[in-house]
């Protein structure tokens, strides 16, 4: 299939130059179909029957095997959420925290994750410590930067696979290592303004949890093997699925420490006479109630429409090949400065202006020629997404009209 072709399946992309996939991605014409499809097929049933109930069931259960495929995992390690954050507050409520307890994340979480945080820290009195990962984006070694913040009582690392306002890819497999292994930070830590060696106090096993916001649906992913703890992400971004309809993937170890931050009926057994007597074995028990169900059918069909373009591998490649085409045409605009010194390795591609303009009045200006990008507040700067399937021709488009402006 042609990119043209493909592209016309996407109502939203026919009126625009669309570049803001890390925010939401348009949903195509398949989706939308399944969508009303199904919520059409839920009242010719009848909303609450018993043939409808079976229909929820194996919709959920078709569901999270699709996503499990894209995630090289196993289906049961799949709980239905609506969106990245509640996968996220599901992990960081769940967790037995105790009063001293360590929490450490970067300096480049979305904010909704960082309030998270802030009152996790207030409700039980955690230690949290942000380490400096927006200062490796082009030299530097992540891995090191987190290693050299962890602490004998940490046990949570909260980061993002794809660092939503830069665009860096951090080595999620390297760092889950360390904090699985153990570390032996230095004398004098980081913390307490020391250097790099001789700290002999081991550090216990820490938990991962990742923000996947803008790396499912970009990067071929194997969790398994990357061995993270906790993995939260939506349908509605790089997957062009519908907003409401996310999940979080929790490896079989982790399973056994975390809690039900809710409870209901979708995540729990009962016994004959309907009493509760368990959760359910596997991420299900995360899962609470009523839910929008025709979603789940659209979110397939976006997934498997992405499978007709061409490989995971093949997706990811077109991606960086237009990501920097793009870094390369803004670098040649005067007064357009691109945060990173190299070509991205995923989808977005983050600049500043350095003639004064303020970002959100170019923003602004953009879409008023039907061109969609955004602002980002920290660190200041303009982003502009790409997929697999965005054109050479929009690129150029949004490229001209900025070059326009700044004339």
């Amino acid at each position: 299939m042609t990119k043209d072709k493909y592209r016309q399946q996407f109502p939203a992309l026919a009126n625009k130059a669309y570049f803001n996939y890390g925010g939401q991605g348009p949903l195509p014409e398949p989706a939308l179909e399944a969508i009303y499809g199904a919520y059409k097929r839920v009242q010719l049933g009848g909303p609450f029957s018993g043939e409808i109930g079976a229909w929820v069931v194996q919709e959920a259960m078709l569901t999270r095997c699709a996503i499990a495929n894209e995630l090289g995992v196993p289906p049961e390690t799949i709980a239905l959420t609506e969106d990245v954050t509640v996968g996220c507050n599901i992990a960081l409520w769940g967790i037995d925290w105790r009063s001293g307890d360590h929490l450490l994340l970067s300096d480049c979480e979305h904010p909704g994750i960082v309030a998270s945080v802030m009152e996790l820290q207030r409700r039980f009195n955690l230690e949290v410590s942000v380490c400096p990962l927006a200062a490796t984006l082009n030299e530097g070694d992540p891995v090191a930067v987190i290693a050299s913040y962890l602490q004998p009582n940490t046990r949570l690392l909260v980061i993002s696979h794809i660092l939503w306002n830069t665009g860096q890819v951090l080595p999620l497999a390297e760092i889950v290592k360390v904090c699985h292994q153990g570390y032996e930070p230095p004398l004098t830590p980081p913390w307490q303004g020391g250097g790099q060696e001789g700290f002999n106090a081991k550090i216990r096993q820490v938990r991962v949890l990742v923000d996947a916001a803008q790396s499912v649906g970009v990067l071929p992913l194997n969790l398994i093997e990357s061995g993270v703890d906790f993995y939260a992400f939506t349908g509605h971004k790089w997957w062009c699925g519908p907003e409401g309809l996310g999940g979080l993937y929790v490896s079989d170890e982790a399973l056994a420490d975390l809690h039900p931050v809710f409870i209901g009926w979708r995540g729990i057994v009962t016994d004959t006479n309907a009493k509760p007597i368990g959760l359910k074995p596997g991420a299900q028990r995360y899962e609470i109630a009523t839910s929008a169900y025709p979603l789940y059918s659209g979110l397939r069909s976006a997934i498997a429409l992405q499978h007709q373009w061409g490989t995971m591998e093949e997706r990811y490649g077109e991606i960086c090949r237009l990501s920097k085409y793009l870094w390369e045409r803004l670098s040649e605009i005067s007064h357009v400065e691109c945060l990173r010194t190299s070509a991205p390795e995923a989808g977005l591609v983050s600049f500043r202006l350095t003639n004064g303009m303020p970002h959100k009045k170019l923003v602004d200006l953009l879409e008023k020629q039907g061109i969609m990008v955004r602002t980002i507040l920290n660190p200041d700067c303009v982003r502009a997404c790409v997929h697999y399937f965005t054109t050479e021709a929009e690129i150029d488009k949004l490229v001209g009209a900025i070059a326009i402006q700044l004339v």
